[in-house]
């Protein structure tokens, strides 16, 4: 290819890029934080050369299900101290807000470095509190929901439900009919979480449109006792998209074995962290994608199905390397060996890889180190969970209270002159 010069510069790494159809061994030059080009041989002059050689370049990661609305209500966390050593660059925040609280939510969005899309809750006091946004039907104001969508629609992507006993109560499916109400009106998608009953999984599914999502589609309390019902292959059949919406209680082995076995692979793999479970089970992304390939999900379907299929179920204009898009990307080391992984209920399955993060990009530049917050009060955690959480804490101040080079390290930045 011509020489160019480059902001930067990436060569020898092996590309998975699905969506954008690099799958191989190619370079990705950078320039003015879009993508300049990709090819199996870039050379040229570049303000800064990395060789890649060894390592895996995805796009950077979407995740279709996460809450950072941070200090916002009961679930929300701040994306920064997992969004650089998790690859994930674009983070889609599903129901946090509704339209009484999504203005104080569009201004914690300007200072997050991460693409943030919005799913809309809607129950016009979102997910302040644990449960419950729903029981009360005078929260869920069609107007005010479809006012607040119309308004923010370069922030709203979507519409939000929580479809469960302790988020309904009485109101069976009524949520969902307004959602859809709205969702219809403005021209959305909806996202329907579906646990424990009542409702019934199998009462909820039948009411999407194609194009609409499943989140938790693997979860074992939504299952019953039918790990893949009739309805669940008719969603699926018709359109409705499945996401895993890994979180504190959604996601079982057995029930993602099934659906694999019928041949209804998710169209999304998301995490849905929280404050509850960014401390496990869920963790992260990559580990989240290490349980797919426990299952035996192949490593490019995890990757599409954690870029540009989630990209493409809410129309964003990110989760590939194509040419002129934003430089959103992830380095990875893909390490091999034998990683025991949980699902919520305590089964085990072994995941023969783990992608490891070496570096996350925004917009061509790398998302800087931030220290991990400590869980809020209310969130439960065993005995090793905090054990776990203080060693970590210690071993970070035992690492930044040590010099970071000896005097050898060092040079005279002022010179002493004069006698």
């Amino acid at each position: 290819m011509q020489t160019m010069g480059w902001d930067l510069l990436l060569t020898g790494a092996e590309v998975i890029d699905v969506g954008g159809g690099h799958v191989g061994r190619f370079d990705v030059a950078v320039q003015s934080g879009r993508v300049a080009a990709v090819a199996p041989r870039l050379t040229g002059d570049a303000v800064r050369h990395l060789d890649l050689t060894g390592k895996v370049i995805t796009p950077g990661l979407v995740d279709l299900h996460t809450h950072v609305f941070a200090g916002g209500g009961y679930w929300g966390i701040d994306p920064a101290p997992i969004a650089w050593r998790s690859g994930v660059t674009t983070w889609v925040d599903a129901g946090s807000s509704g339209a009484y609280n999504f203005p104080a939510f569009r201004e914690r969005l300007s200072g997050y470095q991460v693409k943030v899309p919005v799913l809309l809750h809607v129950s016009a006091i979102g997910l302040t509190g644990q449960e419950g946004e729903a029981r009360d039907l005078k929260h869920l104001d069609v107007p005010a929901a479809i006012a607040t969508a119309q308004a923010n629609r370069e922030h709203i992507v979507g519409i939000k439900v929580r479809m469960a006993r302790g988020t309904v109560g009485g109101n069976a499916l009524e949520p969902l009919h307004r959602a859809i109400e709205v969702a219809t009106a403005c021209q959305l998608p909806v996202m329907v979480h579906i646990g424990d009953r009542p409702p019934n999984a199998e009462d909820v599914v039948p009411l999407l449109r194609p194009g609409d999502i499943i989140t938790h589609c693997a979860s074992g309390i939504a299952a019953g006792p039918n790990l893949l019902t009739p309805q669940m292959r008719e969603a699926y059949q018709r359109g409705v998209a499945f996401d895993i919406g890994h979180g504190a209680g959604s996601f079982a082995f057995d029930v993602l074995e099934a659906q694999l076995a019928a041949g209804m692979p998710p169209h999304s793999i998301s995490t849905d962290l929280h404050s509850r479970c960014v401390h496990g089970p869920v963790f992260d992304m990559p580990t989240t994608m290490a349980k797919m390939l426990a299952v035996g999900m192949p490593l490019e379907q995890v990757v599409q199905a954690a870029t540009a299929g989630p990209a493409r179920l809410l129309d964003l204009d990110v989760g590939t390397l194509a040419v002129g898009s934003r430089a959103d990307l992830a380095v990875f080391t893909v390490v091999e060996g034998r990683f025991e992984l949980v699902d919520v209920h305590g089964n085990r399955r072994t995941s023969p890889l783990r992608l490891h993060n070496e570096a996350t990009y925004v917009a061509g530049q790398p998302l800087p180190a931030v220290a991990p917050e400590p869980p809020p009060p209310w969130v439960p955690l065993t005995s090793a969970q905090r054990s776990a959480f203080s060693h970590q804490q210690q071993a970070v101040r035992r690492l930044l209270t040590e010099p970071l080079v000896d005097p050898d390290g060092l040079e005279e930045q002022f010179p002493r002159h004069g006698g």
